[in-house]
């Protein structure tokens, strides 16, 4: 028995021993396995729940005007974000933030009592005062802390509103240009890392971890702040003068595609958005809107007719009784009795309506609608900025003889204002379509260099280049001698074509004595630099015209523009033809070194007053060369001697 149990005993221990080496085995293997294999993730999951980190956001790209002027740029602010383990005396705390940031006490309370390691008090702790950072620095709040935010500044207020868009309380672009380039404008945010034992508590023997924020990039854009002013201001006088539903203003350069300008009413301020109603700020009308062209879409039958070669300007006449019979129905002249007799190239003048049907019925409606959609009608631009409209088309099969007159003169097709300008000038530049753009370089925000620079796009060639130079000279007659005339600028030789449509209300039907006039223009004509559309909406107390209340207005812009652009005067251009009650313009002599003996030649159409004593004339206001109205005053200054 004795020797049974010393053998039993000796097993036992043989298998306790190989089960303690298995055992020393298995956990060897498991100790090897996560020093060797699991090391990566447990020292992350150990990072997670020891770490505490604090993110910085990065700055917003600015956005730059063609001459690098910011046009949105940010300026620092501070976030509050509080760590709620922290935080020793809650009611302190709490009343700080009711105090400060205007916050109610269960708001603060919540805040500051969450379950979370790090807490970030919005919107009401989101880039704050100055005066805000300086009274909660004054407490020293233990658990408080103010994290690196920047906010956006919009430094000529509303200007170019539509175009900038606006930014939420993340920096993150909701509209316009800041949401179309959100990704390269934001960057990449920076964060300050720190670890922290089992009740929040810094533990101060640990280093930190500081990675720095990636700044957005800057966008130069093709817009002239020039231009853009001068846009602005006359639609502010345009909203203040007629009172009008809405208006709109486009500058383009037609030799790139390249926005100069663009603007719109209702406007609003990017930071105030949310203090106007949705639909105003989610609408950018130049791009957005859609609605009849009338006479400005009279220019693309002109170029689909002139190209075909279906008419000649001005040897090919027609004969207006103000209407025209077609499939029966009597399409009208805007002229009651009608011109007349009269050269294709006056028809074009007179903006008349029976002579452009019987151009679209010598294209007939396959050759017309397919110059509509070379010009690019009925298919997005392709600007980079969200929300395009594509217009309205007739179906080419459903376009029978009426369609067929009512779209040779922009009646019966809805276009966006967008697809008016590029089709214009295509029309205008030698027949390059091009695709607008606003963006034109992207600027290292460290180096100031381009890092990246947009090229123009070429679309299509729709006409040849002498159908274009035929073009251009048809519309600066336009402007000398018909419709456009209140376009007209001395110093400039400026082609265009007014427009009047009828608006359409929402049972289908055309709205009396409501309609949007528009003018569109482009200078110089003999070689184009600038392509400028307005287009005002149901303006009030005023024969609604596009001549009366558009051209003018355009005028204005196109001169004010060439001015600041430094572009030379023209010369040789068609002389206005002026109609009563106009009088033609005076250019002011040099008056400089003469004699107030001499003056008296002068005295039949102009007004001299004079300051100062003596018989030389030293100094003039106007200056010589500038063109003035018969009858202008001429203030002359005097001495003894002549300079």
């Amino acid at each position: 028995m004795k020797f049974v149990s010393t053998m039993m005993t000796k097993k036992r221990i043989v298998t306790v021993f190989l089960f303690g080496i298995l055992l020393f085995i298995v956990i060897a293997l498991r100790l090897a396995y996560v020093q060797l294999v699991m090391t990566d993730r447990l020292t992350s999951e150990a990072n997670d729940l020891w770490s505490r980190d604090i993110s910085f956001a990065a700055n917003r790209g600015d956005i730059l005007d063609a001459q690098g002027k910011p046009i949105a740029d940010s300026t620092a602010a501070l976030s509050v974000m509080v760590v709620p383990s922290q935080i020793e005396d809650k009611e302190t705390v709490a009343q700080a933030f009711m105090d400060i940031l205007n916050m109610d006490y269960k708001q603060a309370i919540e805040f500051i009592t969450k379950r979370e390691s790090i807490v970030r008090v919005q919107p009401h702790g989101r880039k704050i005062s100055t005066e805000q950072e300086e009274e909660l620095k004054k407490l020293d709040l233990k658990g408080v802390y103010l994290a690196k935010d920047s906010k956006r500044h919009y430094p000529y207020d509303n200007y170019l509103s539509h175009v900038l868009g606006f930014t939420g309380i993340d920096n993150q672009g909701l509209m316009g240009l800041e949401l179309f380039y959100d990704e390269k404008l934001s960057g990449k945010e920076g964060k300050l890392s720190y670890f922290s034992d089992a009740k929040g508590r810094r533990l101060e023997e640990s280093a930190d971890f500081y990675m720095a924020a990636e700044d957005g990039l800057h966008l130069r854009t093709t817009i002239d702040l020039r231009i853009q002013t001068i846009l602005e201001r006359e639609l502010d006088i345009a909203e203040s003068k007629y009172s009008p539903d809405g208006a709109i203003a486009i500058a383009l350069n037609p030799n790139t595609g390249g926005i100069l300008g663009m603007s719109s009413r209702p406007n609003f301020h990017p930071n105030d958005y949310q203090k106007v109603d949705s639909e105003v700020f989610n609408r950018n009308l130049p791009i957005w809107s859609t609605f009849e062209p009338g006479s400005t879409f009279k220019i693309i039958t002109l170029a689909a007719a002139l190209e075909e070669q279906v008419v000649d300007l001005e040897n090919d006449r027609y004969f207006d009784t103000g209407s025209i019979d077609v499939g029966g129905t009597k399409l009208r002249c805007w002229k009651p009795g009608g011109h007349g007799d009269q050269s294709f190239l006056e028809v074009v003048q007179n903006s008349c309506n029976p002579g452009f049907v019987h151009l679209g019925q010598l294209l007939g409606k396959q050759k017309l609608f397919s110059y509509i959609e070379k010009f690019g009608f009925g298919s997005k631009t392709g600007i980079d900025l969200f929300g395009e409209g594509t217009g309205i088309l007739f179906n080419l099969e459903n376009v029978g003889p009426v369609e067929l007159g009512t779209t040779s003169f922009g009646q019966g097709v809805s276009v966006t204002p967008i697809q008016q300008v590029m089709a214009v000038a295509a029309a205008i530049n030698g027949g390059y379509l091009y695709e607008p753009y606003i963006a034109e370089a992207w600027i290292d925000p460290e180096t100031g260099k381009a890092v990246e620079k947009m090229e123009p796009k070429l679309k299509e060639k729709v006409i040849s280049d002498s159908t274009s130079e035929e073009i251009r000279h048809a519309l600066e007659t336009v402007v000398a001698e018909g419709t456009g005339r209140p376009a007209y600028v001395d110093d400039y030789r400026i082609g265009g074509k007014t427009g009047t449509a009828q608006k359409v209300g929402p049972d289908g039907r055309y709205l009396q004595n409501n309609y949007i006039v528009s003018f569109i223009g482009a200078a110089p004509i003999e070689k184009p630099e600038i392509v400028v559309y307005v287009a005002i909406d149901n303006p009030k107390n005023v024969v609604q015209f596009g001549g009366v209340v558009a051209a003018p207005i355009v005028g204005t812009i196109i001169e004010d523009s060439l001015r600041a652009l430094d572009v030379p005067r023209s010369k040789d251009g068609v002389p206005k033809k002026y109609a009563w009650p106009e009088q033609p313009t005076i250019e002011v002599p040099d008056l400089i070194g003469m004699q107030t003996s001499e003056l008296l030649s002068f005295m039949d159409d102009l007004t001299v007053e004079t300051s100062g004593e003596g018989d030389y004339i030293i100094a003039q206001e106007p200056k010589a060369g500038i063109k003035v109205e018969e009858g202008s005053t001429i203030r002359v200054f005097l001495d003894e001697k002549a300079r």
